[in-house]
Parts: C-alpha cells; sequence; structure tokens
C-alpha cells in the first residue's frame, strides 16, 4: 500500500484532477460508453454519417498511399465504416459490443471487422495507415489507447477523431441542444469556446511524444429529420440509455413537446443543422 493510500489522500495528477475524480471519469466513461449495445439497432437506423469532406480531410495527410489501409476504431454500427469504404480505403472495423457489431456486419457484411477496443487493436504492429474514430474517441482509456494506436500505425499513419456536433449558433438547436445533451456533451459552441477542443488536443498529442500536435476542422453538416425521427435518434444517446425509464419517458415527452411547438420542426422534414468537427494528428 503506498503513502497515499495508508493516509487516505486523494493524488493529483499533472491535469489537476484528484484519483477520485479520475475513478469518478473513468466509472462514468465506462457506464456510458458500453450503453449502446442495448439500443443497436435504433443506433443503426437513426444516427447520421459524417460529412465526407471531414473524413478526406482526415486522410489527407496519408491519402497518396495505396492501398489506403484504414482502422476504424469505436466503429460502432459501421456510420463512419461505410463513408471510408465509399472513399475506396481498405477499411478493418474494430468494436467491443457484440451487438453493434452485429449490426455493422449486417449493414457492411464484406467490410472486415474485429472484435477489440482502441486499447486492445488485433492487428499486427504497423498495418495502418490512418485509425479514425467516429463518435468515439472521448470514451478511450487514452493513456492506455495512445500507445496501442501509435503501434498500428506506420510512421506519418494519421490518427483522427469525429464528432457530429449539433449547431448552435441555430437558435432553436440551441434551445434543443440544451434540453436533450449532457453538460459534458460538444455542441458547436463549445467546442469553439475552447475548452472542449482543448480537451481533445491534450488527450490526442498524449503518450510519450508518439503523435505531432493535433490539428482542428469544422465541416458543414446536417441530417433530414422529423420530430418523431429525430426523438429517436435522441433516445439512442448514452445520457437516456442509462436513465431509469420514468426519467427517459418524462425528458423525451418533453423535448416531443418542444419540437412540436417550433415551427421549424413541427411540420414533415426539416434539416437538423450540425457540423462535424475534426481532429488529426501524425504518428512521428
Amino acid at each position: 500500500m503506498t503513502n497515499d493510500e495508508q493516509h487516505g489522500q486523494n493524488t493529483i495528477d499533472q491535469s489537476g484532477a484528484s484519483s477520485s475524480e479520475r475513478l469518478a471519469e473513468a466509472e462514468d466513461r465506462l457506464l456510458h460508453g458500453s450503453s449502446f449495445g442495448a439500443a443497436a439497432a435504433a443506433y443503426a437506423e437513426h444516427r447520421p454519417g459524417y460529412a465526407e469532406t471531414a473524413v478526406r480531410w482526415a486522410l489527407d495527410p496519408v491519402w497518396s498511399r495505396r492501398p489506403l489501409r484504414v482502422i476504424d476504431v469505436g466503429a460502432g454500427t459501421g456510420k463512419l465504416t461505410a463513408t471510408l469504404v465509399r472513399l475506396g480505403a481498405d477499411v478493418t472495423a474494430v468494436e467491443p459490443d457484440h451487438n453493434m457489431l452485429a449490426e455493422l456486419r449486417r449493414e457492411l457484411p464484406s467490410v472486415r471487422s474485429v472484435s477489440g477496443s482502441a486499447e486492445e487493436i488485433p492487428v499486427p504492429d504497423g498495418s495502418a495507415d490512418a485509425v479514425l474514430a467516429g463518435q468515439a474517441m472521448h470514451w478511450f482509456d487514452m493513456d492506455r489507447a495512445m500507445p496501442e494506436i501509435a503501434r498500428v500505425l506506420t510512421p506519418g499513419g494519421v490518427l483522427a477523431g469525429l464528432w457530429n456536433v449539433d449547431d448552435d449558433r441555430v437558435g432553436w438547436v440551441a434551445e434543443f441542444a440544451e434540453m436533450s445533451k449532457r453538460d459534458a456533451t460538444i455542441t458547436l459552441l463549445r467546442w469553439r469556446d475552447g475548452g472542449a477542443q482543448a480537451l481533445q488536443e491534450r488527450a490526442i498529442t498524449a503518450g510519450s511524444g508518439l503523435f505531432h500536435a493535433a490539428q482542428a476542422g469544422e465541416f458543414e453538416h446536417g441530417q433530414t429529420r422529423t420530430a418523431d425521427s429525430l426523438l429517436a435518434t435522441i433516445a439512442t444517446h448514452s445520457n437516456f440509455l442509462v436513465m431509469d425509464e420514468a426519467e427517459r419517458s418524462g425528458r423525451l415527452a418533453q423535448i416531443r413537446d418542444f419540437l412540436k411547438s417550433r415551427p421549424e420542426t413541427s411540420h414533415g422534414e426539416f434539416v437538423l443543422p450540425m457540423v462535424t468537427v475534426a481532429l488529426r494528428a501524425q504518428r512521428r
């Protein structure tokens, strides 16, 4: 037992977080990150893909490599995988949840897919030109994931994270996000205020100088929805998946009432304004 443990002290890391805060963060990450399997089919049906311009940007430093070998880690039901395939990449999809992996295999049966995680990627050393993560990097244990991702990348290879975020420059979207998101959820303005982006940049460049400094990009995006289908999308978000049924039903009813009351969303189809934000860093 260490002296800190003997005296019940909270050790502080370089980021200023105490050991109890780090433990709570890890438990929260595990709770939310493991919640999606129960809603895998709905996730596949309702979650949006990513702006193709964002994916191209992420791959730009290695675009000339052929074949372009890409690992989609935390691939979920294959939203990002499908775009990578359309762009001609040789893709290996890596996903830890067996329900999500089953949906991916159903949607994309020709794609190589394996059970694994960012912390344990089941491929040989130096076998990938790029490792991409769509809506997933914030679930990683970065202290373990960064060395593992570096292991599988070739020199000069790319690590990139992509997130679809609500464009809360738009009035009704800002209200909608306030009602439907966790405080920690990234929106465009939260991304731009520096806090969220800086956190991800620190994470992506962590790990013994294995990567060059991260670059950031923003790419306009949108998803055609109705009030009902947007509500179905929201129901696949981790903060709703971990709620008890009474709270979940009440929150969804509140959001339904809001969407039905707004002229932008109350009559048939509309486009939900989003932006795909991205970070990329090259392997040293």
